[in-house]
């Protein structure tokens, strides 16, 4: 099978010109036509419906020649920033410019498609040529490709910035990006069933000899939408969100606005959501139920190519791949709802699996490609050992608006099992081929604590880990850790020992890596003190310390923004200043050198000379 078209060549090889084609992809990341990628995924399920699809990635922001590569397409062109935020791939937490992408050709940020089909920098010499707010910016250039051509945003950064949202890299509020981008309609969430609705209606249109501003969007779940005037809704199935006007101005209305959004993200019970802003409306249909399990394996099934575009070679390839190429994703959704995590808002809490047939028949796949050593890197999804709903009314009625499954205690509903997944573990080290089993995507550890049955901990122990765990506690202290989402400091410690008990029974030396999470809101520096503390107490030196980072659409970030937990309105500490940030950094990294200075001034601040010294419990001299 062919790569989806993404060059002019690829157009003469299939026996077409450029105009020729339904719909074409406007990515901000390179094509790699892997699974794990989402033009690749989403252009092998339309091209199995039939159509005919390009895709422009990473074109060159400043040329609009390099827009028309492929030609007008018949339908729409469907417009995403990539695999994450534009603002969020391009910066660091502490809003500095990073050095790479590695979603970028060779991994240089400033390479793109160009005008001439070829790759390399870009007319303007860009240091990035992913631009910021990238889904505004190829928008605007498609329209200047074409004009009347619908066009369709989705992805990561279209979802998350769907209706009215907190910003960092401006820090203000900004209206919905469906008005920034001028865009047609908006697909949020995981994105498949809303696109077939949505080109299926303007290929009516179109077969019709309708103009396509005439085609009627409204009632596509996972689809947002703007009308000029008020629109008619049925009573009692929508929900008015506060208007932009007051969420840009009172906190205390973002903070209701999001309250909202949030409870009215699992598809069985979510209701319309209609937004005010500036005289115009946008509109929320509910979220999109979530695919089957057979759904899931005719996806993750179609004939990809699993390599980079051939355009990509002299440049080195894509780095992203590395980390996928021999993967398997087996499961969408997560119910653990992490609150600096949006996968709660865009897959949502109801997790469903792939089949053991399908992904043996990956497994087995990834056994004939080149470069295969025998070695399956991660078998998972959000959360590895979550493989199905958490609870009856999960699987059958949708996720509780009111409460989580597992955090500050676990739900008394919760079903706990990891009967399955084991299954599917042992039939792949079974498999010809198969030296070992990795699970890199995070194993949530306080849903193994809960599970009688010790054979996924021993088998994980035993065969599924390559000298380091790496987990995620996040943090010590009780109360940040309630508002992170996460279970208390007495669970990790348990599963801590129970670990390495396991590993002595086992005769394995093999270690836990856990990662923290520094200035999350509710954290001040007599928090990050305790952090550092117990990092002095366990002996564990973090080689790497996570910056909380605002990013659109979560929890936290409206925690931060507004200075209370949107859920309850208790108010909260927020480390907004460069400074206290980087105190905060410097205590879980306290052995540095470098940050002798910050973690003496912040030792000081917090009143705990007695940590200042030469004693054995001192943090720095």
């Amino acid at each position: 099978m062919a790569f989806l078209i993404a060059s002019p060549a690829d157009l003469a090889d299939r026996g077409l010109v450029p105009g020729e084609l339904d719909v074409i992809f406007v990515s901000g990341d390179a094509y790699v036509d892997h699974p794990s990628f989402a033009a690749a995924l989403l252009g092998r399920l339309l091209e199995a419906e039939g159509y005919r699809v390009g895709v422009l990635a990473r074109p060159d922001p400043d040329d609009v020649g390099a827009f028309r590569l492929l030609g007008r397409p018949r339908l729409a062109f469907l417009v995403t920033a990539g695999a994450l935020d534009s603002m969020v791939s391009s910066y660091t937490a502490n809003n500095k410019p990073r050095a790479a992408d590695d979603y970028a050709p060779g991994g240089r940020p400033d390479l793109c498609l160009r005008a001439d089909g070829t790759i390399g920098p870009g007319t303007a010499q860009r240091r990035n040529a992913r631009p910021d707010r990238a889904t505004i910016a190829y928008t605007a250039k498609c329209r200047e490709a074409y004009k009347g051509v619908p066009i369709v945003v989705g992805g990561i950064e279209a979802s998350l910035r769907r209706l009215a949202h907190y910003d960092y890299w401006s820090d203000k509020v900004r209206r919905s990006i469906l008005l920034d981008a001028k865009a047609d309609i908006l697909v949020y969430g995981m994105g498949e069933r809303a696109l077939l609705e949505i080109l299926r209606r303007l290929a009516g249109a179109a077969d019709a000899g309708c103009p396509p501003e005439e085609v009627d969007f409204q009632g596509i779940r996972g689809s947002v939408w703007r009308s000029g005037r008020r629109p008619d809704l049925a009573p009692g199935s929508f929900e008015e969100l506060p208007s932009f006007a007051r969420v840009a101005t009172d906190k205390a209305a973002y903070a209701e606005h999001f309250r909202i959004q949030y409870r009215n993200a699992e598809a069985a019970s979510a209701r319309i959501l209609l937004e005010e802003t500036e005289g115009r409306f946008i509109v929320q249909e509910p979220p999109a139920f979530p695919l089957g399990g057979a759904e899931l394996d005719r996806l993750y099934e179609f004939p990809y190519e699993r390599a980079p575009h051939p355009i990509y070679k002299a440049a080195g390839g894509v780095p992203a791949l590395e980390e996928v190429r021999f993967s398997i994703v087996s499961s969408r959704g997560c119910f653990g709802a992490c609150s600096f995590c949006a996968i709660a808002l865009h897959q949502g809490r109801v997790v469903t699996a792939r089949s053991r047939e399908s992904i043996l028949r990956e497994a087995e796949t990834l056994t004939r490609l080149p470069g295969w050593k025998g070695y399956i890197h991660d078998v998972g999804g959000p959360t590895a050992n979550f493989r199905a709903a958490s609870c009856a009314k999960a699987a059958h009625g949708g996720a509780c608006v009111d409460r989580r499954c597992l955090a500050p205690e676990p739900c008394p509903a919760l079903a706990v099992d990891h009967r399955d997944y084991l299954d599917i573990l042992r039939a792949l080290r079974a498999l010809p081929g198969v030296k070992k089993v990795f699970i890199r995507s995070g194993i949530r550890f306080d849903y193994l604590m809960l599970d009688p049955d010790e054979s996924f901990l021993r088998e994980l122990v035993e065969f599924h880990v390559s000298g380091q765990l790496k987990v995620a506690p996040e943090h010590v202290s009780d109360p940040v850790l309630a508002l992170m989402g996460k279970p208390p400091r007495a669970v990790y410690e348990r599963f801590a020992r129970r670990y390495a008990a396991m590993n002595r029974r086992l005769g394995r030396k093999q270690y836990l890596v856990p990662y923290f999470i520094s200035a999350h809101p509710g954290a001040g520096i007599e928090e990050a003190v305790e952090l550092a503390e117990y990092l002095r107490d366990t002996g564990f030196v973090p080689d790497q310390v996570q910056d909380f980072y605002p990013t659109p659409g979560s929890l936290s970030t409206a925690m931060y923004w507004t200075g209370t937990d949107p859920l309850s309105d208790a108010q909260i500490h927020v480390a907004r200043g460069a400074r206290e940030r980087a105190m905060q950094r410097a205590l879980l990294q306290y052995k540095k050198p470098e940050n002798r200075h910050l973690v003496r001034e912040a030792l000081v601040l917090a009143g705990r000379q007695d940590l200042i010294g030469t004693g054995p419990r001192c943090l720095v001299r």
